[in-house]
């Protein structure tokens, strides 16, 4: 992979890594039309697996989402701007900051 996009959640409410996983591909699903389709990024193997690391605080639930990426840097960005478009988990309002996209050597 080139690149590393990482990120910041939190999720008013307690979910587990489904659910945020869930929450990316179906609030991102057409919002950049077939060419961004997260799900088919990941079959043609432009994108990696999406890693949630999550723990409870409270009634919230926060952690990191990393998305690896095989894209070009500008492509990448439309990425990680598409991710940062959740705003929800289930029934619970999230918020996904970006935190950085690390370039991979």
């Amino acid at each position: 992979m080139k690149y590393l996009v990482r990120a910041k959640i939190e999720v008013d409410g307690n979910v587990d890594r489904p659910d945020i996983i869930g929450a990316i591909f179906g609030q991102t699903e057409g919002l950049f039309g077939p060419d961004f389709d997260l799900r088919e990024l990941q079959d043609k193997g432009r994108i990696g697996r999406i890693i949630v690391d999550i723990k409870k605080q409270g009634s919230k639930t926060v952690g990191e989402v990393l998305i690896p990426s095989n894209l070009d840097r500008s492509e990448t960005a439309l990425v990680a701007a598409m991710v940062e478009f959740v705003d929800k988990v289930g029934p619970f309002n999230a918020k996904i900051r970006v935190l950085d996209i690390i370039e991979v050597v």
